[in-house]
């Protein structure tokens, strides 16, 4: 945000995969939509040209995950073979006030209620 002006925090699925690390699978899946190097260029420039944040990664900048949309195929949800496509992306003065992010991943394949899962942030005042 412009000095002064309002924080934004932006929540979503964006379908996009950005690094190597949002992805379980990312070697088989170079090809694939979701993780194609042109939607991870872009959401590069999202970051670094308008300087938005990542909050989740940014408070967990060196896990693996934490993945939030497993297909439906095979058994990616009990592996945890899973795809970080769910993000809150914020203006970096509300980013710097997350204090804890997480995803609401059910405990079973049969509990679940979507392939995706909640991505929850708590922000401090």
């Amino acid at each position: 945000a412009a000095a002064g002006g309002p924080e934004v925090v932006v929540c979503g699925d964006w379908n996009i995969a950005h690094r190597e690390a949002d992805l379980k699978n990312w070697k088989s899946n170079r090809k694939n939509s979701g993780f194609l190097p042109e939607e991870r260029e872009w959401l590069t420039r999202v970051f670094d040209e308008a300087a938005y944040v990542d909050v989740v990664r940014a408070l967990h900048p060196e896990q693996e995950g934490p993945y939030s949309w497993w297909s439906y195929r095979g058994r990616a949800f009990d592996n945890d073979a899973g795809w970080r496509i769910d993000y809150q992306v914020a203006t970096p003065g509300l980013a710097g006030r997350a204090a804890k992010a997480w995803v609401e991943r059910a405990a079973t394949h049969g509990e679940r209620w979507s392939d995706h899962a909640p991505v929850t942030v708590t922000y401090e005042r």
